[in-house]
């Protein structure tokens, strides 16, 4: 699978960097008219604060770099990295309040409305890969895996006030409360979640504990022996000592998550793309923002890696420099998440961009 993703991609990439001698080309894939990316303003302002949000999973990678960034003294610039969530992070970012959003999914249709309302010309970086973990307290010695079908059964929003305890949901399980964690409605998790297991987006049950930070999710599921509940796969490993994940049965049997089962296209339908999103005036500007997001770039793959996430190729790399400097706007996923996507695919569209 990695020699064939690593094929497809070479050739996407030469594809791409030829595509970048075309004066003038853009891609029906592209929401938004591309301005020229080597543009100067020469009304902007010096910049001492580059402002970012957006999403607690993406967040351990950012804050990250950020640090790593800002601990060299010739970048004097100040990052201000803050959580809002993928939605809350989208709605500063689509009203020009922002420089970078962080984001578990891609942007949607009603988002890139606002954004084009407020002219907010954006960038798309996919930057990792995630495991969407489900995760319960180590007290659990009764739950091992759950289907895509028992995930369902517990999530929709019929399962309110009725489906309450573990026999519940299987019968060979205690007869004990179910305490339900899970993401909060600002959260790009539970678009991408509720879709996946539900089967449409936004589609849950409300009688649960939400959070927007991950976090806190973590540390409540460590308190609670009846706690199950769900989050990136960053704060699972990094707590994996004080959480039991369970393995994903989408049919084709159970499969726990972890980096291989993720490059192996096993771990379905719960593996998905991270993104970083840029206005595109800062990379009109060429000042800071943009050096930032050129060092972003180069240090996503080990970043990624150390805090616990899969890194992308690094094709994925080269074509993310390639649509910087090309000067790339818009997003190729049209408006909507994509279920299975695979790490193969995203290179394709990616190359096709």
């Amino acid at each position: 699978m990695k020699a064939k993703v690593n094929k497809l991609a070479l050739t996407l990439l030469t594809l791409a960097l030829a595509s970048s001698c075309a004066a003038g080309s853009t891609s029906s894939t592209q929401s938004q008219q591309s301005p020229n990316a080597f543009e100067v303003s020469n009304t902007s302002k010096a910049r001492t604060t580059i402002k970012i949000d957006g999403s607690s999973t993406v967040y351990p990678i950012t804050q990250a770099i950020a640090k790593e960034y800002q601990a060299s003294p010739k970048n004097k610039v100040q990052l201000a990295v803050n959580i809002s969530d993928t939605t809350g992070g989208f709605e500063k970012f689509c009203a020009g309040e922002t420089d970078i959003n962080s984001a578990s999914r891609p942007i949607l249709k009603t988002e890139m409305e606002v954004c084009k309302k407020n002219g907010v010309v954006y960038m798309e970086f996919p930057i990792a890969f995630d495991a969407l973990t489900v995760a319960v307290n180590p007290q659990n010695d009764w739950a091992k895996d759950i289907t895509v079908a028992e995930l369902k059964k517990i999530w929709q929003p019929s399962a309110q006030g009725k489906i309450t305890r573990w026999n519940q949901v299987r019968a060979s399980w205690p007869d004990r409360p179910m305490n339900l964690y899970g993401a909060g409605q600002k959260s790009g998790t539970f678009d991408y979640f509720t879709e996946a297991t539900v089967g449409k987006t936004r589609a849950s049950r409300n009688d649960y504990t939400a959070s927007e930070d991950d976090q806190v999710l973590v540390n409540d599921i460590i308190k609670d022996p009846n706690a199950l509940g769900y989050f990136g796969y960053s704060y699972y490993e990094k707590h994996q000592n004080q959480l039991k994940a369970l393995a994903i049965d989408n049919g084709k049997g159970a499969v726990l998550p972890s980096r291989q089962t993720v490059e192996k296209v096993q771990y379905q339908p719960l593996a998905r793309p991270l993104f970083i999103y840029l206005n595109f005036r800062d990379n009109q500007d060429k000042g800071l923002v943009n050096k930032f997001v050129e060092f972003y770039i180069d240090k996503a793959p080990i970043t990624a890696s150390a805090v616990g996430y899969i890194p992308l190729p690094d094709e994925s790399k080269h074509l993310n420099y390639v649509h910087l400097y090309q000067g790339k706007v818009g997003t190729v996923f049209g408006g909507k998440a994509e279920m299975n996507l695979t790490i193969g695919e995203l290179l394709r569209k990616e190359g096709q961009f």
